[in-house]
C-alpha cells in the first residue's frame, strides 16, 4: 500500500525530459525573426488599454504621477519578463510557463499552469473580440447592437444581452489566418502594430506640443472650487477636495502605488513570445531580446501617452472611457479623434492576435506531451498546429457569442500571475541545480543517466529525492557548510527554502491585505505575526544566498539572483490575494474540471509515463551509486559540451 502511494506521488512530480542536443528538430515552421517577436510582444501588450487605462487611473488614483505608476508597474513586469527570458534561452521549446514548470517542478504543476493559461487566453480572446465589435459598432452609430437586441435578445442570467455575431466572425477569421501559417500571421501583426505605434507617437508628440505644465501643478484651492461647483454646494466652509491635494502627487504616494497595481495588468501579454520557441530561427537569442525590447517599448508608450494626456488636460477632467478624444477636444484638435479611433482598432486587432496566437501552442504542447487529448497535436502541411488552432478558435468563439465576460475577466489575472510566480520559482530552482542537470536527460529519446566511475547505474530522480530525505544529516551539513559547487544536497536546501518562502509570502500578503486596520492600530498579535514572518522570510533568503549557483552559462541570465525572482514572486502573489472571493470560487470550479481531465486522462497518457514504462533502467529498484564521482563527471561534460546546446541560425532558417 505504501509503495502504491509513493508511486502515485512520484508520478505527480515526474519531470519532462528535454533533449537539448536536438533542439532544432520541430514539427513547426521556424520562420520568425527577432523583429517578428518584438512586434508580437508589443502588439499583444500594447492593446486598447493604452487608449483607455490612463484616463481612469489618473483621475481616480494617481493624478499626474501616473507616469510613476507606469514606471513601478513596468519594473514589476520586467522582473517576470527577465525570468521568462532566461528560460527562453535555456529551454527554447513551445509551451511557455507550462513547459518551464514541467522540466523543473513536475507534471502536476505543469498541468495546473497550462490549464490556467488556457483559461486566460480563451477569456482574453473572447473579451477582446467583443471589445473590437463594440468599438466598431460605436463608430458606425450602434446599429449592430440595436439590431441584435431587437431580434436576438437574451435575458438569461450569466449570458450576454445579445449574441455577438461580429465577434464570432472575427475569431473564426483570425483562426483561419493562424491555421494558414505563422509567417502570414506575423506579417499582419507587424502591419497593425506599426500603425498602432505611429498613432501613439502622434498622441505623444501632440501632447507635448499642446500640453501645459501647469496641469501638473494644480493647487488644492482650485480643486476645492471645482468640488464646490461639481457638487453644487451652497455652503463652502470646511469643504474638502474630491480630487486630492493637487500638485504632482494629488493622492499621495499611496495613490501612486494603487495606480501601479492597476497599471501592472497593462503589461500582461509579453509571455506570448515564450510560446514561439519552435517557430523562431534562433530562439536562444531572439526570445530574450524580444521580451526585453517589447516591454521597454510598451513602457515608453504608456509613459509617453499618460504624460501627454495629463499635460493636455487637468487630470480631474479626464474621461474614464475615452480620455484621448476628450483631451483632443479640450485642446481644440477635435478631428484628431478619428486618428485615435483608427489606432484603437489596430491596437485591438494586435491584442486579439496576441491573445489567440499562444493559445493553440499551449494546447499543442500539452497534447504532444499526452496530458491533453492527442488529436490537438496534429500539424498541417504548412507546419502549423491546425487542430489546436481550430479547437481554440471554436471555444473562444462560443464564449464570445454567448457569455457576458465582464465577470470572468478577473480570472485571467489568476492564470497569468500564477504562471509568472511559477516561472520565477523555476528559475531559482534551476540556477541552484547541479551543473549539467538538464543536459544529460535526453539525447536518444530516453533518459540518459551517466554511470558512476564504479560502474554502478545512476538513480532515478524519484529515488534521488528519497535518498535526500534519508540523508538529513548531510543536508544539515550543507546548510552549515555549503559546497563550492552545486550538489544534490545544496539543491534540496534551496528547494525547501523556496517552498517555505512561498508559504510565508502568501501569509504576509493575506495579513497585509485583510488585516490592514489591525496593523494601523498596532495590535500586538498582528505585529508579532508580521515579525515572525519577516524573520522566516529573511532566513530563507539567507539560506538560498549561501548555496552555490550552477556554472552553466546561457545567452541570457536573470541578474541579481535570487533577489529579483523572489521580489517577482512577492508582487505576483500579493496581486493574486487582492482578487475577489467570487473570482477564486470560479477559479476553483475551473481547476476542478481540469483535475478531472488530468487524473482521468492526462496522467495515464503522459509521454513521460510511457517513456518510464518502456525504459526499465528508470525503475525505482536501481542500485546505489557513488554520487561524488557522478557530480564530477557531470561537471566535466557540462563544461566540455556547453556550446552544443545552442541552435545555430543556419539549421533553423528554413521550414
Amino acid at each position: 500500500m505504501l509503495e502504491q502511494v509513493l508511486s502515485f506521488g512520484r508520478s505527480l512530480v515526474r519531470r519532462k525530459v528535454v533533449d537539448l542536443k536536438n533542439l532544432e528538430d520541430s514539427k513547426l515552421c521556424r520562420c520568425l525573426g527577432t523583429v517578428d517577436l518584438i512586434a508580437l510582444g508589443v502588439g499583444s501588450t500594447l492593446g486598447a488599454g493604452v487608449y483607455v487605462l490612463a484616463g481612469g487611473v489618473a483621475k481616480d488614483n494617481s493624478g499626474p504621477s501616473i507616469v510613476i505608476s507606469f514606471l513601478i508597474a513596468a519594473l514589476a513586469s520586467v522582473m517576470a519578463g527577465l525570468c521568462y527570458a532566461e528560460f527562453g534561452a535555456r529551454v527554447p521549446k513551445t509551451g511557455s510557463a507550462y513547459l518551464y514548470s514541467y522540466v523543473t517542478v513536475g507534471e502536476i504543476w505543469a498541468f495546473i499552469t497550462g490549464w490556467n493559461l488556457i483559461l486566460s487566453y480563451v477569456i482574453g480572446t473572447s473579451s477582446v473580440a467583443r471589445a473590437w465589435s463594440g468599438t466598431f459598432d460605436e463608430m458606425i452609430g450602434g446599429h449592430i447592437e440595436i439590431f441584435c437586441k431587437t431580434y436576438f435578445s437574451m435575458n438569461s442570467p450569466g449570458l450576454a444581452q445579445y449574441p455577438d455575431f461580429f465577434a464570432v466572425c472575427l475569431i473564426l477569421l483570425l483562426s483561419g489566418l493562424l491555421s494558414f501559417g505563422v509567417k502570414e500571421s506575423a506579417w499582419v501583426n507587424k502591419v497593425f502594430t506599426s500603425i498602432n505605434v505611429l498613432v501613439l507617437l502622434f498622441v505623444i508628440i501632440s501632447g507635448f506640443v499642446k500640453g501645459d505644465t501647469h496641469n501638473w501643478k494644480i493647487t488644492e484651492e482650485s480643486l476645492i472650487n471645482v468640488t464646490i461647483v461639481t457638487r453644487n454646494l451652497s455652503v463652502t466652509a470646511n469643504v474638502s477636495s474630491d480630487y486630492g491635494v493637487g500638485g504632482f502627487l494629488p493622492y499621495g504616494f499611496s495613490g501612486t502605488l494603487a495606480g501601479a497595481a492597476t497599471c501592472f495588468y497593462a503589461f500582461v501579454g509579453f509571455d506570448c513570445i515564450a510560446t514561439t520557441g519552435e517557430e523562431v530561427k534562433n530562439p536562444q537569442r531572439a526570445i530574450p531580446i524580444g521580451i526585453v525590447v517589447s516591454l521597454t517599448v510598451c513602457f515608453l508608450a504608456y509613459f509617453g501617452v499618460s504624460a501627454a494626456l495629463t499635460l493636455m488636460m487637468p487630470y480631474y477632467l479626464l474621461d474614464e472611457k475615452s480620455p484621448l478624444p476628450m483631451a483632443f477636444e479640450y485642446v481644440g484638435w477635435g478631428p484628431a479623434k478619428y486618428v485615435v479611433a483608427a489606432g484603437s482598432l489596430c491596437a485591438l486587432s494586435t491584442s486579439l492576435l496576441g491573445s489567440m496566437f499562444p493559445l493553440p501552442r499551449i494546447l499543442f504542447a500539452m497534447a504532444r506531451d499526452g496530458i491533453l487529448f492527442k488529436f490537438m497535436s496534429k500539424v498541417s502541411k504548412r507546419q502549423s498546429p491546425v487542430a489546436a488552432t481550430m479547437a481554440a478558435g471554436t471555444t473562444a468563439a462560443i464564449m464570445a457569442f454567448l457569455f457576458d465576460l465582464k465577470a470572468l475577466v478577473d480570472m485571467m489575472s489568476i492564470g497569468t500571475l500564477l504562471a509568472y510566480s511559477l516561472v520565477a520559482v523555476c528559475v531559482l530552482i534551476l540556477r541552484y541545480q547541479p551543473d549539467g542537470a538538464l543536459e544529460h536527460r535526453g539525447g536518444t529519446g530516453k533518459r540518459e543517466y551517466l554511470s558512476s566511475e564504479g560502474g554502478e547505474s545512476d538513480l532515478t530522480e524519484s529515488e534521488s529525492h528519497l535518498n535526500m530525505l534519508k540523508g538529513g544529516s548531510s543536508t544539515l551539513q550543507t546548510v552549515l557548510h555549503p559546497p563550492a559547487s552545486p550538489s544534490e544536497h545544496s539543491s534540496s536546501v534551496v528547494n525547501m527554502s523556496i517552498c517555505v518562502l512561498v508559504l510565508v509570502v502568501c501569509l504576509l500578503s493575506y495579513l497585509t491585505t485583510y488585516h490592514i486596520d489591525s496593523i494601523l492600530d498596532m495590535k500586538v498579535w498582528i505585529l508579532a505575526s508580521l515579525t515572525v514572518c519577516l524573520l522566516i522570510f529573511c532566513g530563507c533568503i539567507f539560506m538560498v544566498c549561501r548555496q552555490p549557483q550552477t556554472s552553466k552559462k546561457v545567452s541570457f541570465m536573470v541578474p541579481l539572483l535570487p533577489f529579483l525572482p523572489i521580489l517577482s514572486i512577492y508582487v505576483n502573489i500579493y496581486l493574486m490575494v487582492q482578487l475577489s472571493g467570487d473570482t477564486w470560487i470560479r477559479f476553483s470550479l475551473w481547476m476542478a474540471v481540469g483535475l478531472l481531465i488530468y487524473f482521468g486522462y492526462g496522467m495515464w497518457h503522459s509521454e513521460e509515463r510511457q517513456r518510464l514504462l518502456q525504459d526499465p533502467s528508470n525503475s525505482i529498484n536501481t542500485q546505489e551509486h557513488n554520487k561524488t564521482s557522478r557530480e564530477k563527471q557531470v561537471g566535466m561534460c557540462a563544461v566540455g559540451k556547453e556550446q552544443e546546446y545552442f541552435i545555430s541560425p543556419e539549421k533553423t532558417s528554413q521550414c
